[in-house]
């Protein structure tokens, strides 16, 4: 599982505590992404993972669980 470095790529990004970075986290009301902060974590996943993350997926994340399936999914 990818969590730990999803993990890290969300603090370096957004700049928060780390502690908030759960499995469960919601990205936009306990970590507090912005449009912004989602295109940067975006690229920064993309270019940590050597994948593209569909704009239309991207709108879809509601907690730090759905980032890591998604990529999960795209890596197998």
């Amino acid at each position: 599982m990818c969590f730990e470095r999803v993990k890290e790529i969300i603090v370096g990004t957004v700049a928060c505590d780390e502690a908030v970075v759960t499995m469960e986290a919601r990205i936009k009301e306990d970590i507090g992404l912005d449009s912004l902060d989602a295109m940067e974590l975006s690229m920064e996943l993309e270019e940590a993972f050597g994948l593209t993350i569909e704009e239309e997926a991207l709108s879809k994340f509601v907690t730090v669980e759905d980032i890591v399936t998604y990529i999960d999914r795209k890596k197998a």
